[in-house]
């Protein structure tokens, strides 16, 4: 098969190389996919993509009309592929619907440990000599009550974690009922009401878009941990940033950021105009931010590679992808739903 991957890192190529063993004939280059990169796809059978492509409907139609046949992303989402416009124009779409749910849930609770500790500032202050405490008091996890948003595969990863550090887990997932799990599941008010600390796992739809709003927060804790590694627009940005100046927020640690698109993965050191939001986001010493690398081990990227090439395999072979078939319109035969991640 013929493919071109987007916006492919110089990490991520030793782990496609190993997966596709030569199998498929595949081009990597690092412009994200667009209308104006999507001329890279002619004369190809696929593009592999990641979250950070655009694969809105112009761009399928265009990707259709250079004779496109299948679109493969490197990411269990596809909120960032118009499906409607892969549904007329015929494109089967695949995901990685489950990778290293460790990595995510790792980094989720990484986060946590550095804002509560302050970890950034003693590294800080040590580089200049400050040897001092002041400002650097923190809590014991073991005992506090973390709430789980999303019961798939990174958000049971998680809890696993934290009940390991000596907390209470409890959990919100319309799909998984409370005698599927061993974590209590409560009502979301009840989680935003109990949790000292919540962490996000769960897809963007339209549905959890903004979950994280003006009226959820007036339901949280004062000084409440928030953390989300899972997609950027859970959160409406400027109601979080209300609640960092009230309290309301008393430690917020992100991965993902709901203007991230164009911004993440590249470097804007030296851009004249930065991203105003992002920029008052940072000022709160109480806030971290990380590029949207909660993926990024050698462990995570295998798998991620190796079942990319699998969807390109199954293609070739005239199959379905099974679990990770996301083009439920297209295919032949009926599919699951993907798990969460």
């Amino acid at each position: 098969m013929k493919v071109v991957a987007y916006s492919i890192k110089p990490f991520e190529k030793e782990f496609l190389s190993k997966a596709n063993q030569k199998k498929h004939d595949i081009t990597l280059i690092s412009n994200p996919l667009g209308l104006d990169t999507a001329i890279y796809a002619e004369g190809k059978d696929a593009v592999v993509v990641f979250t950070n492509d655009e694969v809105s409907a112009p761009v399928v139609e265009r990707l259709a009309t250079l004779g496109i046949k299948y679109i493969s992303t490197r990411s269990a989402g596809t909120d960032h592929i118009d499906r409607e416009a892969t549904a007329k124009f015929g494109i089967k779409v695949a995901n990685v619907p489950y990778y290293s749910p460790e990595a995510i849930a790792e980094h989720a609770v990484a986060l946590a440990f550095a804002l509560n500790r302050k970890l950034i500032k003693a590294n800080e202050q040590g580089h200049i000599f400050n040897f001092t405490n002041n400002g650097l008091l923190g809590f014991n996890f073991s005992g506090k009550t973390v709430g789980i948003v999303g019961l798939g595969n990174t958000g049971l990863a998680s809890a696993s974690i934290f009940k390991g550090l000596g907390c209470s887990v409890i959990g919100y997932d319309l799909q998984f009922p409370n005698n599927e799990t061993s974590i209590k599941h409560v009502s979301l008010p009840d989680l935003y009401a109990q949790s000292d600390i919540i962490s996000l796992h769960v897809p963007l739809t339209p549905g959890t878009r903004h979950i994280i709003n003006r009226d959820a927060l007036t339901q949280m804790r004062d000084g409440v941990m928030l953390i989300n590694t899972s997609r950027g627009a859970l959160i409406k940005t400027t109601d979080v940033i209300q609640a960092l100046y009230a309290g309301k927020i008393g430690y917020l640690g992100l991965d993902v950021y709901e203007f991230e698109k164009g911004l993440f993965f590249e470097d804007h050191e030296h851009d004249v105009n930065k991203d105003k939001i992002l920029q008052e986001l940072m000022q709160f010493e109480q806030v971290l931010i990380t590029p949207h690398q909660a993926y990024l081990t050698r462990e995570a990227l295998q798998s991620i590679a190796d079942q990319t090439i699998g969807n390109l395999d199954k293609w070739q072979q005239n199959k379905c992808v099974g679990k990770a078939c996301a083009c439920a319109k297209n295919c032949r035969i009926p599919v699951a739903s993907t798990s969460h991640q």
